[in-house]
This record gives structure tokens, C-alpha cells and sequence, in this order.
């Protein structure tokens, strides 16, 4: 993608990964609003970062979501970046009984919330000269955590939604761009300075250098070996078996 002049709409924007993202694409120079609950944190980040707009937003909440697309489009009508970046990780037991709600808010916040929001703003990117969704899901995508399994499992579903989005999106000007991002230091399960999560800073450097390229996914290297247990040719496997069938349809 284009790292300079444009319009970028952040979600779960007021820390972790989400907000440097957005200080990062804020330095270059774009028009940067960030997006989540909690309104102290949000005041907080575009106070630090004069010109970032924010918006308070539910991300599991079908309505606010809609409302939020509504004033996006009304109050910029340039954006042409979307970054499905907020998520949860509770920890579960997948070998005893999970918890229906906490399972709900996870697969609300972290699958139906990403494919929501890309939904209500799809037709709007579509009408811009370039636009880009990128999906933030995680390695666990592709190596699932047993102690999260329902986190692990709701990050794979949007792997595989990022998939089939791309292709149906491909004769179109909007490009989709996933995030897998390793461990990283943030409070999404708690900051703990464990020695063995990557640091912001060089994820997020290195996160915005793989943007800059037409990647269809900004994999740091070290996520590549979690991210490649895939396999590498995932994206030419979808996109020959998708084309097949547009070439060959099947008759009903």
C-alpha cells in the first residue's frame, strides 16, 4: 500500500498495536482517526498527536458499528483506509466448559466486528481511487494457542475471510492486507516485559515496511516460523481454486 496520503480509519487505536500504527501512519503525514472504547485513552493518544481525530466505538455492537460508518463517510469523505485492528484474548479451556458469553465477546469483537465494519464501509473504499483493508489477526492464526483456543480460532477465521475478501475484491480498486503479528509486548493479555515477546517499536517498524510493499500479508520475521506452518503458497492455492470456479461455474 501507499503510506503517504491517505485517509485511515484505526480500530482498538488508543494503545498496543493499534495505536502505533496509527502514530506511525499520524508521522507520515495522513489523516489518521483511531476508534475504541474507552474515551480517557483516545483523548489521550490524539492529545499526544495533534491533527489525529478519534471515535468512541463498540466493535461488538452491530448498531454503533453502523453509526460510526455513517459519520465516517459524512465527516471524510477521502477515507480510503480501514485497519480492523481491536481484539481480545481471553484465555480458555478447551478440554472443560467455556464460558458462552466470554466466547460470544470474542468471536463479536474479533471476527463478526472486523467483517461488520468492512461491510459498512465496503461500498464507500470501493468508490475511491485506491483503498486498502488490512486485517490484523495474529500467528496463533496459523499455529493456534491451546490456552486460547477460541481466540486462536476466531484470528483463523478471519484469516480465511481476509482470503476470500481479496479475491472478491480483486477486479476492484480496494487491496486487502493482513497483519499476523508474532507476540508483541502490549496489555492485550497484560504487558509483562517477558523477554520472549517482540517490542513495539521494531514490530511496528518493521509492520509498516511490510506494508509498504503489495504483500498480501505484513508478516515481521519473527512470526515467520508460526506463520509458515501453512505452508507459503496459501495465497496462489485460493486464488487459482476461486478462479476456477469463476471460470468454470457450477451449474444448479
Amino acid at each position: 500500500m501507499q503510506l503517504t496520503d491517505n485517509t485511515i480509519f484505526i480500530t482498538g487505536g488508543a494503545s498496543g498495536i493499534g495505536r502505533g500504527l496509527a502514530e506511525a501512519f499520524h508521522k507520515l503525514g495522513n489523516q489518521v482517526i483511531i476508534a475504541g472504547r474507552r474515551k480517557a485513552l483516545l483523548d489521550e493518544v490524539t492529545a499526544a498527536n495533534p491533527g489525529m481525530r478519534s471515535v468512541e466505538l463498540d466493535i461488538a455492537d452491530p448498531q454503533d458499528i453502523r453509526a460510526v460508518a455513517d459519520w465516517l463517510i459524512k465527516e471524510f469523505p477521502t477515507l480510503n483506509v480501514l485497519v480492523n485492528n481491536a481484539g481480545i484474548m481471553p484465555f480458555d479451556d478447551a478440554a472443560g466448559a467455556i464460558d458462552d458469553a466470554v466466547m460470544q465477546n470474542i468471536i463479536n469483537t474479533n471476527l463478526y466486528g472486523p467483517i461488520r465494519l468492512s461491510s459498512a464501509l465496503i461500498e464507500h473504499l470501493k468508490r475511491q481511487p485506491r483503498a486498502v483493508i488490512v486485517n490484523n489477526t495474529s500467528v496463533l492464526a496459523f499455529t493456534p494457542l491451546a490456552a486460547s483456543a477460541v481466540y486462536s480460532a476466531s484470528k483463523a477465521a478471519l484469516h480465511s475471510y481476509s482470503l476470500s475478501q481479496r479475491f472478491m475484491l480483486r477486479n476492484s480498486s480496494v487491496k486487502v492486507q493482513e497483519i499476523a503479528p508474532p507476540w508483541v509486548n502490549t496489555d492485550l493479555i497484560g504487558k509483562t516485559d517477558d523477554p520472549r515477546a517482540m517490542a513495539l517499536a521494531p514490530f511496528i517498524e518493521q509492520t509498516m515496511q511490510a506494508l509498504a510493499t503489495d504483500a498480501e500479508e505484513a508478516v515481521v520475521e519473527a512470526a515467520r516460523p508460526l506463520r509458515d506452518n501453512a505452508g507459503p503458497k496459501e495465497h496462489g492455492l485460493v486464488h487459482g481454486f476461486n478462479q476456477m470456479l469463476v471460470d468454470n461455474p457450477i451449474e444448479l
